[in-house]
């Protein structure tokens, strides 16, 4: 209970504790939730997640597909609750997977109303755990498939900088929505080339790890019209949590990061990235 009090000592005008404990923060505003994977949070129960997500004010949250096996669960799971929304794609983990059936499952869906992305789709050459041309021939796809679906985009982007600006440039003008560039934390380069084509830039956690100066400079360099709002839970717990499963909930230690090294207002944060979610994901309504 230390570190939580400590933490709620320090929140910034915009998100209130009403009862004064961890878990009961109370967002001023409405909040989006851009990029989480409900399936795969064990510590509660999906329903007390979403439930407890809601009473906080998190009034919308896109669970996040990845591969061949939940790529077909996603959008029953978004079903389920009436502030969950959902995407179609295959990480580039899981490049490997793609198939016919995979196509056919993103063709189907696309115009499903709780489908408003295709992601987690990109490339990632610090694990390699599909090969490169796999990873870059299936990124292709998916954006001709997101361009025929007039669907954003949700980009993972892992040392892989140079290969994903060349792949966006190609693409971006053909994508009437753009997306986002998730979890941030390329360099300089790759962050300038998804402003200038009009991405979003989401930022989550790393934000307040201590060895994320890099993270926190491009967070400096981007403008608050441009940044969204993730936890990417179950992974990246904020500070000071780290080692915790993620969750939603978690969404005020990013606000409140934001506020702090943009040196803007919680409440202007939150009023801003919630109209971005909004026009990006969900047509402006």
């Amino acid at each position: 209970m230390e570190k939580f009090n400590k933490a709620l000592s320090t929140t910034p005008v915009g998100i209130s504790c009403p009862k004064g404990k961890f878990g009961d923060w109370k967002f001023s505003h409405p909040v989006i939730e851009t990029h989480f994977h409900l399936d795969y949070l064990k510590n509660r129960s999906q329903e007390d997640i979403v439930a407890h997500a809601v009473e906080m004010g998190i009034e919308r949250m896109i669970t996040i597909s990845v591969d061949e096996k939940n790529i077909h669960q996603v959008i029953p799971l978004a079903e389920r609750f009436d502030h969950v929304f959902t995407t179609q794609g295959i990480h580039p983990h899981h490049a490997k997977e793609w198939s016919d059936e995979i196509e056919r499952q993103i063709q189907q869906s696309k115009g499903h109303p709780k489908v408003v992305a295709i992601g987690e789709i990109g490339l990632d050459y610090y694990y390699d755990h599909s090969p490169r041309d796999k990873q870059q021939q299936v990124f292709r796809r998916q954006l001709e498939l997101a361009i025929e679906a007039n669907l954003p985009i949700i980009v993972h982007s892992r040392d892989a900088d140079e290969d994903t600006i060349q792949i966006l440039r190609e693409f971006a003008p053909q994508l009437k929505k753009r997306g986002v560039v998730h979890s941030f934390t390329s360099g300089m380069g790759l962050l300038e080339a998804a402003l200038e084509l009009g991405f979003s830039i989401g930022f989550n956690g790393i934000i307040t790890f201590k060895n994320a100066a890099n993270v926190r400079q491009a967070l400096a360099a981007t403008p608050l019209d441009n940044i969204l709002i993730e936890t990417d839970a179950p992974f990246l717990t904020p500070a000071p949590f780290r080692g915790e499963e993620n969750n939603p909930t978690y969404l005020p230690f990013v606000v409140s990061a934001i506020s702090q090294q943009k040196q803007i207002a919680a409440l202007d944060v939150l009023k801003q990235t919630y109209k971005n979610s909004i026009d990006l994901f969900f047509n402006g309504r």
